[in-house]
């Protein structure tokens, strides 16, 4: 039973390495440059649903659903104010933006009074919810699982699903590969690829949000939890940093050996699991377990 636990455990953070993963894969995808600002992006969508239902009286529903949709149009905004305008520069010059950003989300919400320097309980209507299965009269030897882990892998499962619909029945998840592609082709196709750019980071901050408000009642709201992401890298480079099923795979082999080598191995083992993983798939497959092979002729 406790192996099923660690698993089912490791699979939930999983679904979260995973879910910030698909920001750095969409982004990348959709204009060759790594966002690093994901793990702050997620943690904005989680201090806004906490906005939403402690100072706003949101219901839960409601509140998922307004700290998704502010976090969309907030990944829009950002792509046209503070990324079109250096496009083209070299990538590094990108990447440091990126990075920048997310020191600023952090520094912004660290300066509000009384909510950026504290831990925040999310308030959902699952906390603390379990359940158990199997075991004796008196509960012994069950396999205890908490809802919140449920609800996690629940909803990932879910936005895979629609993600897929989008991107092979939607015009506009067709026209988004189209871009991802061949930016250049797609334009003169009359895909509108600016357009599309900009939707492509509000669906990445849109699933950041999600991220963060599924992780905000295991490990609690605060500023620094944007730190996660720095996991979820690694959960895109094993899936292959092109591929969007691979950084749900990546994500999910990244939770479960975090999570096993947390039980089993000494001390510190756990929170370099994920670079080890990353270490042994670059010696092992450079491009990640789904990445293209890319050839360059000289």
């Amino acid at each position: 039973m406790q192996v099923f636990q660690l698993l089912i455990s490791g699979i939930s953070q999983g679904c979260i390495y995973g879910l910030i993963a698909l920001g750095f894969v969409l982004i990348y995808k959709a204009t060759e440059t790594v966002s690093f600002a994901q793990g702050e992006l997620m943690m904005l969508g989680a201090f806004g649903g906490l906005a939403c239902m402690t100072f706003l009286g949101f219901p839960f529903w409601l509140a998922v659903i307004s700290a998704i949709g502010a976090m969309a149009v907030f990944g829009v905004l950002l792509e046209r104010v503070v990324i079109r305008p250096i496009l083209g520069q070299p990538a590094f010059s990108i990447v440091m933006l990126t990075i920048g950003i997310g020191y600023v989300a952090r520094g912004l919400i660290t300066m509000i009074p009384n909510i950026g320097t504290e831990t925040h309980t999310l308030p959902v209507p699952y906390k603390d919810m379990i359940w158990k299965l199997g075991g004796d009269a008196n509960g012994i030897g069950a396999l205890v699982i908490n809802i919140e882990q449920v609800v996690v892998i629940a909803s990932t499962a879910m936005l895979c699903v629609l993600l897929f619909a989008m991107f092979r029945y939607s015009k506009l998840g067709i026209a988004m590969q189209a871009s991802s592609q061949n930016q250049l082709a797609a334009y003169y196709m009359g895909i509108p690829v600016k357009r599309l750019n900009g939707l492509v980071w509000g669906l990445a901050a849109a699933v950041a949000a999600i991220a963060g408000l599924l992780l905000a009642p295991i490990t609690f709201v605060h500023a620094n939890m944007g730190f996660i992401g720095l996991k979820a890298f690694p959960a895109a480079v094993v899936g292959g940093f092109g591929s969007l099923p691979g950084a749900i795979v990546g994500g999910l082999i990244i939770g479960i050996v975090e999570s096993l080598s947390g039980f089993y191995l000494p001390d510190g083992f756990k929170d370099t699991a994920a670079y080890i993983v990353v270490l042994v798939m670059l010696m092992v497959k450079p491009n990640g377990l789904f990445g293209e092979k890319l050839r360059k002729k000289v």
